[in-house]
């Protein structure tokens, strides 16, 4: 469904209702981070903690995933020039990522949370990463990357036929079983110590996102009832596959890569559960009333409340903790979080060339 915003650009209504879903679910698995997380190590304080964040943050594994696909649900295959593309790309996406970097490298010294000694060695940092305050913007150079590549991409999906989509997408979709075969057989088909892109690695990773939200555009339009079904059955098999193997990891793991094995954006689970959910979002479509306006309102926020939720997720945290039972505590944080990073944002959006740092488009989407 298509309508009018009031600049008079088309909207994908269901777009909108994606991006704050998925930046809902963003902030859900971050505020489940205090309970299994300790610096660089597993912190998980009990069986109880490791259960209830096996339930929680595995229900939005998906986040990123959607993310990706609302990105480039409306950039492939690219229509003018590239010149045009990238300035668009830079000033939304890039500018206001620099900035927001820059912030998370100081702003944590002006409330003692590090000396001026880290705040150099974060500003050093940026030069080629993001700082640890920063995790959450890995992101954002993962989404560059994939700038990048659109216009590679690009000319081949307005050529190749629905069979050459499904022959990529079949191989992509086995790529997402590598790092659990990796557990039995270790390095795979050309893989070693001086060569870890194997034969299989250019299908890989989050450029299979780009190529199935296209799919999903170009040849999939099911009823509802179908979506529903096949939707719903795809994410529940995900998402239980999703929560049993890092449950049960919470006993064996002795490194976090190890404890979220099953997390990774790129496994075939969360690949189930990003079909699902995209499909199923996708059939949305209130356009009119209060609803819908609230929503637009949020969903063009929504790059900014991304950017800054790292800040008020961790004094969420500290006004929440120890009140409230594991569970209560992580719906509280995460909800807070939201809602505060919502109003922030809006304030924020009144100043004066807000819209390149808060607003939907500097996702590079619409």
């Amino acid at each position: 469904m298509q309508i009018k915003d009031s600049s008079q650009a088309e909207r994908i209504v269901f777009l909108d209702y994606l991006r704050v879903i998925a930046c809902f679910m963003v902030i859900m698995v971050h505020s489940c981070e205090f309970f299994f997380i300790d610096g660089d190590s597993i912190g998980i304080r009990s069986v109880s903690d490791g259960f209830w964040v096996s339930v929680i943050d595995s229900a939005f594994r998906s986040s990123v995933p959607l993310f990706v696909m609302a990105s480039s649900y409306l950039l492939l295959p690219m229509r003018g020039s590239l010149q045009n593309f990238f300035k668009r790309r830079f000033i939304r996406v890039v500018v206001p990522f620099a900035v927001w970097s820059l912030l998370y490298a100081i702003l944590p010294w002006s409330w003692g949370d590090i000396t001026y000694t880290d705040v150099q060695a974060n500003l050093l940092q940026l030069l080629w990463n993001f700082n640890g305050a920063s995790g959450h913007l890995w992101f954002i150079y993962m989404l560059i990357g994939l700038y990048m590549f659109m216009p590679v991409l690009s000319p081949w999906l307005k050529e190749t036929s629905k069979r050459g989509e499904q022959v990529f997408l079949l191989v992509w979709f086995l790529t997402t079983f590598w790092h659990y075969g990796k557990l039995l057989v270790g390095d795979v088909y050309g893989e070693c110590y001086w060569n870890e892109f194997h034969t299989f690695w250019y299908f890989s990773g989050f450029i299979g996102y780009l190529v199935l939200a296209h799919y999903i555009r170009t040849y999939i339009n099911w009823s509802l009832k179908k979506s529903l079904h096949v939707g719903i059955s795809l994410f529940l098999i995900g998402y239980l596959f999703t929560a049993i193997v890092y449950y049960h990891r919470t006993f064996t793991a002795t490194q976090l890569q190890e404890l979220e094995l099953s997390w990774r954006f790129c496994s075939f689970n969360v690949v189930f559960m990003t079909f699902g959910a995209f499909v199923i979002i996708k059939k949305i479509s209130f356009e009119k009333g209060r609803i819908y306006n609230f929503i637009l309102q949020l969903s063009k926020l929504s790059y900014g409340i991304y950017l800054m939720h790292i800040f008020i997720l961790g004094f969420s945290y500290k006004l929440l903790e120890g009140y409230f039972s594991t569970p209560v505590t992580i719906l509280l944080v995460g909800t807070s979080t939201f809602c505060g990073c919502c109003i922030l944002a809006k304030l924020l959006s009144y100043l004066l060339g807000s819209k390149y740092r808060l607003s939907c488009k500097s996702w590079g989407i619409n």
